[in-house]
């Protein structure tokens, strides 16, 4: 088992957009399918994983094991979305960064994952409804942590807590949406914060609430959003870790 700090896992989110125009182009399949050479919903690149989340004009890059530091992983990365960029520049598509896409309308344009995974989407489409900036059009980057016990677990929790309120005026990159400045530099959390409305506590407040080990954190944060998911997902899909 991993403890804190002994391990680092990194998930880089991108949108496809076309070369010329920087409109978004949903072929995250197409993508996957041709550096695998056949359909596939995750294709290994050495130690990247490149896969889809929720939006089809979305991939995803990821380590596939922990890494033990961060010194070269930016290169690792690179290296790979170079690899991606080659094979999208033959289609005139290209991989675009940021939290959000400036000018896309998630009403029209919202293409959901249909192939592996299809029915979590589909529970969170039919339950929250993702045509919308909040879903269909979010962009992120994950930084996976291990604890080994209740005394790491406090202590993690605890610090990002504290990270938690600064982070955004650190990097928020989602000035513009629906095309406009409109005075919010961080449009991407904006959104986020009202895209599970019906459902308050699977958001919550953003900032977690303080707790001090592993089962209250279960029992508190994760039990709570499955009660309250329960009567609009009977069969439990959701009922995961990641929905929170």
């Amino acid at each position: 088992m991993l403890q804190l700090f002994q391990g680092f896992g990194i998930e880089l989110e991108y949108m496809l957009v076309d070369a010329g125009t920087l409109d978004v182009a949903p072929q995250a399949d197409w993508l996957l399918a041709a550096a695998a050479g056949s359909p596939t919903d995750q294709y290994l690149d050495g130690e990247l994983a490149w896969d889809n989340e929720l939006a089809l004009h979305v991939v995803e890059f990821k380590l596939v094991e922990p890494a033990p530091a961060l010194a070269g992983l930016a290169g690792r990365f690179h290296a790979g979305i170079g690899r991606a960029n080659a094979l999208l520049a033959g289609r005139g598509l290209a991989l675009m960064p940021s939290a959000m896409h400036p000018w896309m309308d998630p009403l029209r344009e919202l293409r959901l994952w249909p192939h592996g995974n299809r029915e979590v989407y589909a529970a969170f489409d039919r339950i929250f409804s993702c045509q919308g900036h909040g879903w269909a059009n979010l962009q992120s980057m994950h930084i996976n942590l291990p604890f080994a016990d209740d005394t790491e677990f406090a202590a993690l929790h605890a610090a990002v807590r504290f990270l938690l309120p600064v982070m955004p005026g650190l990097a928020a990159s989602s000035p513009v949406m629906d095309g406009r400045l409109n005075g919010t530099a961080d449009n991407r959390l904006a959104v986020y914060r009202g895209n599970c409305r019906r459902i308050p506590s699977v958001t919550g407040a953003v900032v977690p609430e303080p707790v001090y080990g592993i089962g209250e954190y279960q029992d508190r944060i994760l039990g709570r959003i499955y009660a309250d998911l329960a009567p609009h997902d009977p069969q439990g899909v959701l009922a995961q870790e990641w929905v929170n």
